[in-house]
C-alpha cells in the first residue's frame, strides 16, 4: 500500500480511502495504492470494497503534474480493467467531482452510490483530448450513446439527480461517503446482489455516426477532440467485443 491509499477492514468490506489532497488527483501513488488494496482485499477474503475520497472530494481527474512525462504503470486503463475484473463487489461512494479519470474509476466499479451534491463529467475535449481509460466504452453502457455522445463531447458537469436519472450512479444518500458507502455496500451484500461488470454490459445502441460526426466537427469549428469522441462512442457499438473497443479508443 501507499500513503495515498489507506486500507481498513469493515466486517466484510475492505474500505481504500484515498487521500491525496486538494483533490485526490489519480497520480502514480494513488493508482498504485488502489491496485494494492484490490489485491489485498482478494487475498484477504473479504467480499466487497468500498471506493472513497477523504477531504472534499472523489478523484477529480488525472495527475497534472504527470503530464509530459513518462507514465509510471499501473496505467489508469489498466487499474480500470483491474477494479473491473475483480471477483469482489466493488462499490464507489462520490462526492464532490468525480470527473476524467475519476468517473472512469466509479465506472469500473461495478456499483455507484452519490451525495446529492456530487458531479460526474468526462471534460477531456476541453484540453483537446478523450476519455483513454474506457470512458468512451463505459458510459454509453449505462447512460445510452445519444446521452454519452451529449455528455462527452460538451465536457459539461452533470449533478447526481442527473447522473441517477441516466444511469450513470445507482444511488442517491445524504451522508459522509464512508458511511453511505459501507451502508450501500453491505445492502448489495445482504440481497446477494451479483457482481455488475459494466464491460459486460451489453453494446450500446448504434445511431447515425457519420451525421453526428459532421455536424459535432461543424459545431467546433476546428476543434477536433468532440468529433473524434465520436467515432470512439461509435466504436463501443460496433467493436465486436468489450476489449476491441477499448483498443479503438486508446487508438
Amino acid at each position: 500500500m501507499t500513503d495515498a491509499i489507506a486500507y481498513e477492514r469493515v466486517g466484510d468490506i475492505a474500505v481504500l480511502k484515498a487521500q491525496n489532497p486538494p483533490v485526490n488527483a489519480l497520480g502514480f501513488d494513488i493508482r498504485k495504492g488502489l491496485l494494492a488494496g484490490i489485491e489485498r482485499a482478494e487475498s484477504e477474503g473479504a467480499k466487497a470494497v468500498l471506493i472513497y475520497g477523504d477531504g472534499r472530494t472523489y478523484f477529480a481527474g488525472a495527475d497534472i503534474t504527470e503530464f509530459g512525462k513518462p507514465p509510471q504503470p499501473p496505467h489508469l486503463p489498466e487499474l480500470c480493467n483491474r477494479i473491473e475484473a475483480s471477483p469482489l463487489l466493488v462499490v464507489s461512494a462520490l462526492h464532490g467531482t468525480a470527473l476524467g479519470g475519476g468517473l472512469e474509476v466509479a465506472l469500473s466499479s461495478h456499483y455507484r452510490i452519490a451525495v446529492p451534491t456530487a458531479r460526474v463529467g468526462l471534460p477531456e475535449v476541453h484540453l483537446g483530448l478523450l476519455p483513454g481509460a474506457g470512458g468512451t466504452q463505459r458510459l454509453p453502457r449505462v447512460a445510452g450513446t445519444e446521452k454519452s455522445l451529449e455528455i462527452i463531447t460538451s465536457g459539461r458537469q452533470v449533478g447526481a439527480k442527473e447522473a441517477l436519472e441516466a444511469g450513470i450512479i445507482d444511488k442517491i444518500d445524504e451522508g459522509e461517503p464512508r458511511e453511505i458507502g459501507l451502508a450501500y455496500a453491505q445492502e448489495l451484500l445482504d440481497q446477494g446482489a451479483p457482481r455488475r461488470a459494466v464491460g459486460e454490459l451489453p453494446a450500446p445502441e448504434a445511431i447515425d455516426f457519420d451525421a453526428a460526426y459532421d455536424a459535432i466537427l461543424k459545431k467546433g469549428r476546428g476543434q477536433l477532440s468532440p468529433a473524434t469522441c465520436v467515432r470512439a462512442l461509435q466504436a463501443a457499438s460496433e467493436a465486436a467485443t468489450f476489449e476491441e473497443g477499448l483498443k479503438r479508443e486508446r487508438d
